[in-house]
């Protein structure tokens, strides 16, 4: 099962530029890593203060992933 979809709305919800996020979504040894890329503006909306919203997003796609077994996680890039 795959959670890009989620994770674009999770994201989407929170930039001010929804049309710029991207997600990338890599599959290793049934690991799902989520490599979400978006406006420089919007990287610190994304991240939060002390990294409260990444790590609330980071807690949904886990918590979601965990129901089947697997593990998920959600990374941003920044350049």
């Amino acid at each position: 099962m795959s959670y890009g979809p989620l994770v674009e709305s999770l994201v989407k919800g929170v930039v001010d530029s929804p049309e710029k996020v991207t997600i990338e979504e890599e599959l290793e040894m049934g690991t799902r890593t989520f490599h979400v890329t978006v406006e420089p503006d919007d990287v610190g909306k994304v991240i939060g203060k002390s990294g409260r919203v990444i790590n609330a997003i980071r807690f949904v796609v886990s918590a979601v992933a965990s129901k089947s077994r697997e593990k998920a996680y959600v990374k941003v890039v920044t350049e």
